[in-house]
């Protein structure tokens, strides 16, 4: 079945009653670099480690760059629409759950961000770590894609580094106003990291998890 479906990936399965993440990972990771953090999220859920198909000097990414942080807008939405359809397709062959939570870092973060866009509906939610804006609105109009995006109610958690000399701050700010204008609930955090994640976001990552996208409000900050 894994070939089939087209992208390497890896499932997990979980409790039929919890939502499956789908876990993104960064530039050069694979299918399995996010599966502790989707344990460490939800011990109890699905998860489908999906790995990218472009190389960039033999690392797998999930869409093509010009240079860093210039990305191939093209690519990038030929590429979110794959990956959209082959997690729709994955649902269903491995018969996950419905609620779908988008988890990426990095390369990932920003296709994740992208589908959030192109494919609204497909995740319930979404916990992206280190995200840049994936393509300015009047890239939409160029390729004929309505730029009145409906994301309302959307839970979003945005993580980003302070010190990330990958990502300014700004263009961290401009993505979570444009999931904002979109409807989207945004919650935005700041940490003094720089681009690789820390254990203090993970932590807070699993807490709004629980307590902000399930509801629950049972979580407590948990040891990574």
């Amino acid at each position: 079945m894994p070939e089939q479906l087209g992208f390497r990936h890896k499932v997990v399965t979980g409790a039929a009653d919890h939502p499956a993440l789908v876990l993104l990972h960064g530039t050069g990771g694979d299918e399995e670099d996010l599966l502790p953090v989707g344990e460490l999220l939800d011990d109890e859920a699905s998860l489908l480690g999906v790995r990218g198909q472009v190389l960039e000097g033999g690392s797998p990414r999930f869409f093509r760059r010009i240079a860093e942080g210039v990305f191939d807008e093209a690519d990038l939405i030929f590429r979110t629409r794959e990956l959209a359809d082959f997690v729709a397709q994955a649902r269903d062959a491995y018969q996950l759950n419905g609620r779908l939570v988008a988890v990426g870092y990095s390369n990932g973060a920003n296709i994740a961000a992208s589908t959030l866009f192109l494919r609204p509906g497909l995740f319930s939610g979404a916990i992206l770590f280190r995200a840049m804006v994936p393509f300015q609105p009047s890239t939409l109009e160029q390729f004929g894609i309505p730029r009145d995006v409906d994301l309302r109610g959307l839970p979003v958690f945005l993580a980003a580094g302070r010190n990330d000399p990958l990502i300014p701050a700004d263009n961290t700010e401009r993505l979570a106003e444009l999931l904002r204008a979109a409807g989207a609930r945004v919650t935005l955090e700041w940490f003094t990291s720089g681009h690789a994640l820390s254990r203090a976001e993970l932590s807070l990552a699993h807490v709004w998890y629980h307590e902000d996208f399930l509801g629950n409000g049972e979580s407590q900050s948990v040891p990574v």
